[in-house]
């Protein structure tokens, strides 16, 4: 909201207020050069209508106005109009009243009259661009703030797809874990193998048929289980292991996970 203000203000507005007609006229005459969208007012009530009405960027004006010195009207401009840079025109006389009102904040700048032609308008043209790097400086913490507000909304769904992953990788793990205790103590032997022939994965019915006393993980097939090795590249075979025939089931695995290798599913047969 506060962006789109700034973005739709006129530029480079001016308000003239005097509440000697010629004056006027003649300050505006001297500053339409200068190309301002300028507003004009006879006296500090009129003034404060005026800023009513629309954006204003500077405020030149005489101190010595009935009803409402320069600088009384500049305070209440100051407190409703804060961003608007201050100038006010005014004989030596009234000094010490403009320069409490400078040191206070209300008054930006102090020019005397009768004033010089060249030096107005300068002085004119430095509050313009003070009052255009600040609305720059405006947009900009703006700008920063808006990418803050979509940084922050971009870490939340990041963390929010964190959690999710941190959840989702736990309950795999907890499935993994139970899914490992079922096949350690199922009573038939089960081996995995990668695919370079290396025991990843031993139950311990498998670990008494073929190990007995030597731990058969990480071991290679052909020297932990030669017997196995004509199954190797077979779906169903039969083996001979320590006299006693078996049936050996093959499970090429990665077809609905990441795992590579084999599963051996090794089955007894009997007599019959």
């Amino acid at each position: 909201m506060l962006e789109q203000t700034v973005a739709g203000r006129s530029p480079r507005t001016l308000l003239l207020v005097d509440d000697e007609i010629n004056i006027l006229s003649a300050l505006k005459r001297l500053l339409r050069q200068d190309k301002y969208d300028i507003v004009t007012a006879n006296n500090g009530q009129e003034a404060l209508e005026a800023l009513k009405s629309g954006p204003v960027d500077v405020i030149v004006t005489d101190q010595r106005m009935p009803g409402m010195t320069g600088v009384e009207f500049l305070r209440l401009a100051k407190e409703s109009y804060p961003d608007t840079v201050r100038i006010v025109l005014s004989g030596y006389t009234e000094l010490q009243s403009v320069t409490d009102a400078v040191n206070e904040g209300a008054v930006y700048k102090f020019l005397t009259k009768p004033w010089d032609d060249g030096q107005l308008r300068g002085h004119v043209a430095e509050a313009f661009k003070r009052k255009e790097m600040a609305d720059e400086n405006l947009r900009l913490q703006q700008q920063l703030q808006l990418a803050n507000l979509a940084l922050e909304d971009t870490n939340r769904e990041l963390d929010k797809l964190l959690k999710l992953q941190e959840e989702r990788i736990e309950t795999d793990e907890v499935s993994l874990r139970v899914i490992h205790e079922i096949l350690e103590h199922l009573p038939t032997p089960i081996l995995g193998m990668d695919d370079e022939k290396n025991i990843v994965f031993v139950n311990a019915a498998a670990q008494s048929l073929f190990g007995k006393s030597t731990l058969l993980l990480g071991m290679k097939m052909e020297d932990a289980t030669p017997a196995l090795e004509p199954a190797w590249d077979l779906n169903c075979a039969k083996v001979d292991i320590d006299g006693r025939a078996h049936k050996v089931l093959t499970h090429p695995m990665g077809r609905n996970s990441q795992s590579r290798g084999k599963l051996m599913i090794l089955i007894k047969l009997t007599d019959d």
